[in-house]
């Protein structure tokens, strides 16, 4: 077995390969590039060694900066994970070359599998079905064109760049017209994403469920499957949740993907951990078409792991190791149901686009059956460079039922604050009715199976607990030698009302949610609308809010200006707008008071000056935030005690003001 082993990678992947070394006692080498120097996967490793930028073309994929940061640090093999270099063959043979063992198959094999036409041709001799279309070495579009003028029936017809993955370079096409632009597109979205912009075209399967099949075989002729997963939950040919086994697929048909997977293995002369794809129609649910082998380990592994009971990247570093498969295929058995959802920093308010930004809390679901593999944690950056995954959750159980109730938990409990995820729109995916029951296809998110945005009421909670939790910071303010200090909207001739603006993200209007008494008990008005709310501290970051009697615990972070919260798994960011307290104005009659400790930053009147009834005369800054002071009543300004950038206590005397008739 190696004695150091160096994880080609970054994030869970590298987090994740890095606990199976420990584990066995092998030494772990991480490498990073300057945007993740701080990064988990960097702390965890017994050695992490810097590549170089942050752009992945001068770190992550110098295949020279690996190799010597594998040769400083006197690892005997390189496990590349997922994405970057883990299925170029030119790696392969680099790391060979340095008398370093590439955990993963033999570059022939991915030279085979990797690209997909030859992969096509590989499982056509391996008698597996593979779609109808073209697909044969350097096509052009006269040929593709031809193809289709040549089989009308074919459309609706897909275009695939024969090299890579991911939905890029692919384009579904109904009609003739739209052909030459989309080849166009896909040339051009392959070129720039793979250097290589070779097309295939296929038909196109609609109501299409997505189907893989784990592979393990070793250097001595043994192979073998470890059952499907269900990957049919995409969007834009992303996959977003897996499960393992399918809730369609039969024994008999899991015997025929396997043994069909197995036999695609053997004829490409494959080694190592891999998955062979198929689409499953609809129409025909026992019909299945070979879409693509992924020469590495699969995003999804952990359903595997969990149903299985085997660690798949101790079985890559064995057979990496020359050992033979310590089992065949009569042992393997698949033990429950496993679910994984992938939480990305992206913004279903924007069409699911990559977000970005610091992340100010992060707290992981525990409990039963649940495991969540993460590179991530409180403090850690999320740039621009990168894929934008940033956990996967993942939940077992004795069966569906109970995998998706324990997933569904797990993200209600997760807390990731500081940057915008899709941990909302997940939990509502899992509910949809279609989901719970397993009627499963491709295409099932793109007809907007589940609301991206959380539900109004549930931003509206949002606002008067963010409300509220603000006002305790005001209440809090005093320096704790007099009571009335502690009573920061009430006054001895009555209350003073505090109203916060509040500006969503997303969201064009602000809202205003005023705040009638203190945290422990207040009036609280949004848009109309009267509730009863008290507020109390629990923990740092954590404030019980009960409103009309409901009690909820909301998680809250103060980061740039924008305070983040969530009491499940959606989470909220809010700025506050100047906090305006009403009528304060009980230090002596006719006077404009501090409501709390503060620094003057703007005074907005001067002496001799006519004001209206709700006319900002004051701006104080304290606790991070702006409060606007206005005047109580139509007056006179009769004199100004203070200047910008004076310090003032809590009920001190501002401004004087004498009320007009």
């Amino acid at each position: 077995m190696f004695s150091t082993v160096l994880i080609a990678n970054r994030g869970e992947i590298a987090v994740r390969v890095i606990r199976t070394l420990r584990e066995l006692g092998i030494r772990s080498v991480a490498v990073y590039s300057d945007a993740d120097a701080g990064a988990v996967h960097v702390a965890e490793a017994d050695e992490a060694v810097r590549l170089g930028p942050a752009p992945a073309a001068e770190s992550y994929l110098s295949i020279e900066r690996v190799l010597d940061a594998a040769a400083a640090s006197g690892a005997d093999a390189i496990h590349p994970g997922y994405g970057f270099l883990s299925e170029n063959p030119a790696f392969a043979r680099a790391c060979a070359a340095r008398g370093i063992v590439f955990i993963g198959p033999p570059p022939e094999a991915m030279e085979a599998l990797g690209d997909k036409v030859r992969a096509k041709l590989a499982a056509e001799a391996a008698d597996v079905p593979v779609l109808p279309g073209l697909q044969r070495p350097e096509l052009t579009d006269d040929e593709l064109l031809a193809f289709a003028d040549e089989h009308p029936q074919a459309f609706p017809l897909m275009v695939k760049a024969a090299a890579g993955g991911g939905g890029r370079g692919m384009r579904i096409v109904r009609e003739r017209a739209a052909l030459p632009a989309a080849l166009e597109a896909a040339r051009r979205e392959a070129r720039a994403g793979f250097g290589d912009d070779a097309l295939l075209v296929e038909r196109y399967v609609e109501r299409a469920r997505h189907i893989e099949v784990q592979l393990l075989a070793d250097a001595h002729g043994n192979a073998v499957h470890l059952g499907e997963r269900e990957c049919s939950l995409q969007r834009r040919h992303q996959k977003v949740v897996e499960e393992s086994p399918s809730p369609t697929v039969s024994p008999e048909m899991r015997e025929r993907l396997g043994a069909a997977a197995v036999r695609l293995a053997r004829e490409a002369g494959y080694v190592g951990a891999g998955t062979a794809e198929f689409i499953v129609s609809a129409d025909d649910p026992d019909q299945f078409f070979f879409l693509e082998v992924n020469a590495r380990l699969q995003v999804e592994h952990p359903v595997t792991e969990l149903v299985t009971g085997l660690d798949l990247v101790e079985q890559q570093l064995l057979v990496a190791a020359g050992r033979p498969l310590a089992f065949g295929q009569q042992d393997v058995r698949l033990d429950g149901w496993a679910i994984e959802v992938r939480l990305c920093a992206e913004d279903p308010a924007n069409g699911f686009l990559p977000a970005t930004g610091a992340i100010g809390l992060w707290q992981a679901p525990t409990g039963p059956g649940v495991r969540v593999d993460s590179g991530f944690a409180a403090g850690s950056a999320v740039t621009p460079h990168y894929d934008s995954l940033l956990a996967k959750v993942i939940a077992h159980g004795g069966d569906r039922e109970q995998a998706l109730g324990r997933l569904s938990g797990a993200l209600e409990d997760l807390r990731v604050l500081g940057v915008t995820t899709n941990a909302g729109f997940l939990t509502r995916l899992l509910a949809v009715p279609e989901v719970v029951r397993g009627e499963l296809d491709t295409g099932l998110i793109e007809r907007d199976a589940a609301d991206a945005l959380p539900p109004d009421a549930e931003a509206r909670q949002a606002a008067i607990a963010l409300a509220m939790i603000g006002t305790l910071e005001l209440d809090r303010a005093g320096d704790g030698h007099d009571p009335w200090d502690t009573l920061v909207s009430w006054r001895i001739d009555g209350r003073a009302p505090v109203s916060w603006e509040l500006q969503a993200v997303g969201r064009d209007e602000p809202q205003v949610v005023r705040v009638d008494g203190p945290a422990t008990g207040a009036l609280v008005e949004l848009d109309g609308e009267r509730v009863n709310v008290s507020a109390t501290v629990l923990a740092p970051h954590r404030t019980r809010v009960v409103t009309d009697g409901r009690g909820r615990r909301w998680d809250h972070v103060l980061l740039d200006g924008r305070r983040w919260l969530a009491a499940g798994a959606d989470a909220f960011a809010l700025t506050v707008r100047e906090p305006v307290v009403e009528g304060a104005d009980a230090a002596g009659e006719g006077s404009l008071e501090a409501p709390m400790p503060g620094t003057v930053i703007a005074v907005r009147t001067s002496g001799g000056a006519e004001v209206e009834e709700g006319d900002v005369l004051v701006v104080l800054e304290s606790m991070k935030m702006e409060i606007t002071l206005v005047a109580p009543m139509a007056a006179t300004v009769v004199d100004v005690q203070i200047a910008v950038g004076d310090s003032v206590r809590q009920g001190q005397a501002l401004v004087e003001l004498e009320a007009t008739a």
